[in-house]
This record gives C-alpha cells, sequence and structure tokens, in this order.
C-alpha cells in the first residue's frame, strides 16, 4: 500500500503531537485546537492527533501534515470510548482522515464485542484505511498486530482497571513490542519529558505521541504548582 509507505516514511523517528481538549476545558475549540497544531508544526512535529471532525477539520486547514483521527465517545454500557463503534468510524473515514485510532483493549465494546471480533469486519469494510490500536498491554499489541492493525500503539497503558497500577511509559512494554510485533510501534502515554521521549526513542519505536505536555497547559502548570507545593512542605 503505497500510503501506507509513505505516512510510515514521513513519521519514521520523529514526534507527533496530541492536540485535544475535551468540553468543559479552557482549550476546548476547533480554532484553538488548529493553531495547537499549527504551533506544533512549526516545532517540527510530523504528525498529529486529533478528537474530533470539527477539531480535525480546523487542523487540516492548518498544517499539510498528516492526521491521527479519534472520536471520544461515551456509551452507557461500555469503558470503551476511543472510536468505540462503526458509526464514528464511517464520520473518520468519510472525513478522509489519514489514520484512524481506536480503542484495541480487551474490554468489551458498546456492542458487546471483543476487538477480536468486531475489527476484521472493520478491517474487511475499509481495506485501504490505516487504523492504529491504542492498546494498555503488550498482549492486546500483539494480539491487535495479528488481526489486522497497521501501527500498534501503547496509549491506554495505565488507563484501562487491569493497568492501571502500572507506571507509565511503560518502558518494558514498549521494549517488548518493539522486539516482537511485526508492526511499526508508537509509543504513547505518559510522555511527560524530553529525556523519557528520548529514553523511548532509544527503544526503536517507529514514533511517539506525546499530548498533554505539550498541549494542555492547565496540566502543565498543575504539575508546576505541585513542585511548588512540595517545595514549601520542604521547607516548613
Amino acid at each position: 500500500m503505497k500510503k501506507e509507505v509513505a505516512l510510515f516514511d514521513q513519521i519514521k523517528g520523529s514526534l507527533i503531537v496530541s492536540c485535544q481538549a475535551l468540553p468543559g476545558e479552557p482549550l476546548h475549540s476547533p480554532y484553538i485546537m488548529g493553531r495547537m497544531a499549527y504551533a506544533a508544526m512549526l516545532g517540527g512535529a510530523k504528525g498529529i492527533r486529533a478528537n474530533g471532525l470539527e477539531d480535525i477539520r480546523e487542523i487540516k486547514k492548518n498544517v499539510n501534515l498528516p492526521i491521527i483521527g479519534i472520536i471520544k465517545q461515551d456509551y452507557e454500557n461500555s469503558e470503551v470510548f476511543i472510536t468505540p463503534t462503526i458509526k464514528e468510524i464511517e464520520l473518520l473515514v468519510n472525513e478522509g482522515v489519514d489514520v484512524i485510532a481506536l480503542d484495541a483493549t480487551d474490554r468489551v465494546r458498546p456492542d458487546g464485542t471483543t476487538i477480536k471480533e468486531f475489527f476484521p469486519k472493520i478491517r474487511e469494510k475499509y481495506p485501504n484505511q490505516l487504523f492504529m490500536a491504542d492498546c494498555s498491554t503488550y498482549e492486546e499489541g500483539m494480539l491487535a498486530a495479528q488481526i489486522g492493525f497497521n501501527w500498534i500503539g501503547t496509549t491506554l497503558c495505565g488507563y484501562t482497571g487491569y493497568t492501571k497500577n502500572e507506571e507509565i511509559p511503560n518502558y518494558q512494554m514498549i521494549k517488548s513490542l518493539v522486539q516482537d510485533c511485526p508492526n511499526p510501534v508508537i509509543a504513547e502515554g505518559g510522555i511527560s519529558s524530553p529525556d523519557q521521549l528520548k529514553k523511548i526513542m532509544e527503544l526503536g519505536v517507529h514514533a511517539a505521541v506525546v499530548g498533554s505536555a505539550i498541549t494542555r497547559p492547565m496540566e502543565i502548570t498543575k504539575r508546576f504548582i505541585q513542585a511548588v507545593s512540595e517545595s514549601r512542605e520542604t521547607h516548613n
């Protein structure tokens, strides 16, 4: 697949910046996410991860970079919320997103299926679409490669009930996937400093996604405030 090869080459060994702000957050705005993506591009990012059609459309106006698109949608009967059903996938396909990322954990989806049951049907319906698996364990990553995902991400490690006690970034998970998985591994989740990113890149990942540490100033501020609080406690 020529498109796949071109995209893989474009992002190889580079940084993808996640530009997202959820409803209720100060920067929740397609316009702001578009400018955030533009700033990331100027800084050297080679790809953007974005949530929702409005944000994706605005980002496309501002940058000419590959976009990993998701739609976050909550359903009452499932913990899966990153591109959880065929409905969200169809919207992203119709939007022309370069890569569609979706939850590829073992958790039951809103339609009652597992990823092993759900994704082969998606792969058959959209044979030319690139898909990224948001996984939380090594086993999930290996299964995702087996059932047809193009990229394997470590996105959800630490965010599922059975991995919530894992320290992130999970270097061992990343290292094992790089060694054993036949597909490109995209490191994502908990990368909060350039030193961590450097260590991860040295493990041999195809690329890495950084979000909160770059594009969520409220969360960045909280980290600095925590340092201030700890300093006060030390000196009192």
